[in-house]
């Protein structure tokens, strides 16, 4: 699974696969630090691509590298939920995964689907809006 770096648009490796269990930073959306959920639908700012949110990190926890990658004058203040993402290319629907600051996302509201074939698998199914986690998955 490959990741683009949130702001250049570049492609890199994925940081981690997605987590098997329930996100070991979920419960930043539980105490409403975190503007998003898990399991919900959002798109980039800037460079419009979609995707749906399968773990949460309180504040920035990639590595710096990754970090130092971003051009300075776009660069994301650390010190805010960073989202990592089933996400989609807009431009051929390829799926990877993404991490991206909260301040260049937005909710999806428009009610379209995103299709990446790891919701299926991560995910046990949608309510509403919403993709479910399975409870095994829930600490």
């Amino acid at each position: 699974m490959r990741e683009k770096d949130e702001l250049s648009g570049q492609e890199g490796h994925a940081t981690s696969p997605p987590p098997t269990g329930a996100g070991g930073n979920s419960d930043a959306v539980d105490k409403g630090q975190a503007r998003f959920s898990i399991g919900q639908s959002v798109q980039h700012r800037k460079f419009g691509f979609r995707g749906v949110i399968f773990d949460v990190d309180p504040v920035f926890a990639n590595t710096e590298e990754w970090y130092n990658a971003i051009p300075a004058e776009v660069r994301p203040r650390k010190d805010q939920p960073f989202y990592h993402l089933f996400a989609v290319n807009p431009a051929d629907q390829s799926p990877y995964v993404a991490y991206v600051s909260e301040q260049n996302l937005v909710p999806i509201e428009d009610g379209e689907d995103v299709v990446h074939p790891q919701l299926e698998e991560y995910f046990e199914g949608r309510d509403g809006d919403f993709w479910v986690v399975p409870r095994d998955r829930v600490n």
